[in-house]
């Protein structure tokens, strides 16, 4: 299993319907198999994840989060990880939303540092 623990983590890829950015910081805590973040920067003024990660290192995880419309936003996202040539970790994510207009969409964020 890989482990989150103290990783940061930015996007570098979005679909058109996400609010995060490569302005968006996730700093990632895990313990055992389950793993929280906070998150801002960008649209988002703070937002939370929480998650289980299984033996493959896939993550399953709910977020919420409030905009800079200070909207409340909720969803779903599933991460698969990728392990680059730099020992770093990029995760390929597919989400939607369970509020707002319930869209779907991608992304791709890298871990920092």
């Amino acid at each position: 299993m890989i482990n989150y623990n103290d990783r940061i983590f930015r996007p570098v890829v979005n679909t058109e319907n996400s609010e995060t950015s490569n302005a968006t910081v996730f700093a990632y805590k895990q313990t055992g198999n389950i793993l929280t973040a906070e998150y801002s920067g960008g649209k988002i003024k703070k937002g939370h994840l929480i998650g289980l990660v299984d033996e493959n290192g896939h993550i399953d995880m709910r977020y919420h989060q409030v905009n800079n419309e200070n909207e409340l936003m909720t969803g779903i996202c599933k991460s698969i990880p990728e392990i680059l040539g730099n020992g770093k970790i990029r995760l390929h994510e597919t989400w939607e939303w369970t509020s707002g207009d319930r869209s779907k969409g991608a992304s791709m964020l890298e871990e920092q540092y």
